[in-house]
């Protein structure tokens, strides 16, 4: 993709939507940047924001001589959406998304659009515990890591495209196959909610006054905990066998721990805090 291109729309913005627009306006990568919500109370909100050009009235509109499209609704939305704007496409016109499940929306994304365009799945990965587009910013995505998921029948030349796009808007790029990303990040995000919800509801259960005690540990390890479950619900349906994969695994290494402590095995448990200290220094700060 060129570095500006003649029209981006932006589907359903919500943080990393308009993330996507405040960035892409920024860099100056498109002459015309349209953006299309659902609600009518938000297409007004947004048509007074500077990082879009137009807030269209129907998806038809939003997406007419668009060279790229992005979709950044929630992954049970993505399909339909895909489907409802492929018939007022663009000849050759890109269309990716952001969901963080590939495998179900990949497939079914590209039969959607059929010979119409191209689709090609993203997952950049600067997810927040916020979701409104009031929280987005012009550099949300600067160094952080993007999944691009091309088929196996997907054209070289898309899935190129929407790599450098990312890439312009700051995105360490990793190109993988939507099965694998789903593997990937079943461990690596849909794994660390459903802990930190799992704390959060064993919290719940003990005295309220409880959570006022607690240090900056418990607060960082429930974060996500305060995300929008309408958000999370779709994600655990649609990527379910390999977040049953990743609880397995977790549950097994607690059990290790567990019987450790039991057997007052206290070499083990240090062995066990060990290794993890290890795996935690090697993130990149």
């Amino acid at each position: 993709m060129a570095t500006q291109v003649s029209q981006i729309t932006v589907l359903s913005p919500g943080l990393l939507g308009s993330s996507v627009a405040r960035a892409v306006r920024a860099r100056n990568m498109a002459k015309r940047i349209v953006v299309w919500a659902h609600r009518p109370e938000r297409r007004k909100e947004i048509s007074r924001q500077h990082w879009c050009d137009e807030v269209a009235e129907t998806l038809a509109d939003a997406v007419k001589g668009a060279s790229l499209v992005v979709i950044a609704a929630p992954v049970d939305y993505i399909v339909s959406l895909a489907g409802e704007i492929a018939p007022h496409l663009r000849d050759g016109a890109i269309v990716t998304d952001v969901g963080s499940v590939k495998g179900h929306i990949a497939r079914k994304a590209h039969g959607a659009l059929g010979a119409k365009g191209y689709f090609v799945g993203s997952h950049p990965m600067a997810g927040s515990e916020k979701t409104s587009w009031t929280h987005g910013t012009a550099d949300f995505f600067e160094g952080k890591t993007c999944f691009v998921t091309p088929l196996e029948a997907t054209a070289p030349a898309a899935a190129s495209a929407v790599g450098t796009f990312w890439k312009h808007l700051g995105m360490n790029v990793v190109v993988v196959d939507p099965d694998k990303h789903d593997e990937i990040v079943s461990f690596i995000s849909h794994l660390p909610m459903a802990l930190a919800s799992t704390l959060s509801l064993v919290m719940a259960r003990k005295d309220v006054a409880w959570r006022g005690y607690a240090g900056g540990g418990l607060r960082d390890m429930t974060r996500i905990a305060a995300s929008d479950p309408r958000i999370w619900r779709p994600i655990f349906e649609q990527n379910r066998s390999a977040v049953l994969e990743a609880v397995k695994e977790f549950q097994n290494e607690l059990k290790v721990l567990e019987v450790a402590i039991a057997r007052g095995d206290w070499d083990k448990v240090t062995a066990s805090l060990d290794r993890a200290r290890t795996y935690r220094d090697g993130f990149k700060p």
